[in-house]
């Protein structure tokens, strides 16, 4: 098949209509948001690895005295001072 089409318009003028050239917009736009998308989540493992091995491990809540007292009292043994 030709990509090229020929229409007889009143008389001897004759009109050439070529397909056009080049990249569909749709598949720029699809390609510019891929990229986009990849390039952030790259980013975001990046970030947490180097996060995991500088940061230094999370400190842990402080238990409150009441439920220290609490868990003693489960566990069987008497909290010092009573």
């Amino acid at each position: 098949m030709s990509n090229e089409y020929e229409f007889a318009d009143k008389g001897d003028k004759i009109i050439y209509e070529t397909e056009a050239k080049g990249f569909n917009p749709g598949l720029i736009v699809l390609l510019v948001i891929g990229g986009l998308l990849i390039t952030f989540l790259v980013g975001n493992y990046i970030l947490y690895s180097y996060a995991q091995k500088t940061l230094p491990p999370r400190k842990k809540k402080p238990v409150s005295k009441k439920k220290m007292k609490r868990e003693r009292l489960k566990q069987g043994v008497s909290a010092p001072g009573e």
